[in-house]
């Protein structure tokens, strides 16, 4: 039974030794107020609403990198107790943080996704 676990109950299953912990990985309370910023942005300047993996569709490296700095550079004159004078900034040092989540997930899913295309045309 040394590659089974054994639960109080009679219940097996297989070692989870060297498995991925989402949930060990992750906090809920950052996802969800991830998602309280995508859903408030999901709004456009027109009032209509873009679906919620519109991103997904494709955005160049260059955007989110470029936005990834601009909301770096907020994140951190606030967190230096300055300012910022970018007067479409985000509101504060939480929005700094999401945004700047946003802009590394959609950097490394334009990563990886040309990656895994690269290997499917092999």
């Amino acid at each position: 039974m040394a590659n089974l676990r054994q639960f109080d109950t009679g219940a097996t299953r297989s070692p989870d030794t060297g498995r991925y912990d989402p949930e060990g990985f992750l906090s809920p309370i950052v996802i969800e107020r991830f998602c309280e910023y995508m859903n408030k942005h999901r709004v456009q300047s027109d009032g209509s609403i873009r679906d919620s993996d519109n991103w997904q569709k494709g955005i160049p490296r260059s955007a989110y990198m470029k936005g990834m700095w601009r909301h770096f550079l907020h994140l951190w004159t606030r967190y230096r107790g300055y300012t910022v004078q970018d007067k479409l900034a985000t509101e504060n040092i939480e929005e700094d943080l999401c945004s700047i989540l946003f802009n590394a997930q959609g950097l490394l899913f334009e990563i990886l996704k040309e990656k895994q295309n690269d290997a499917n045309a092999k």
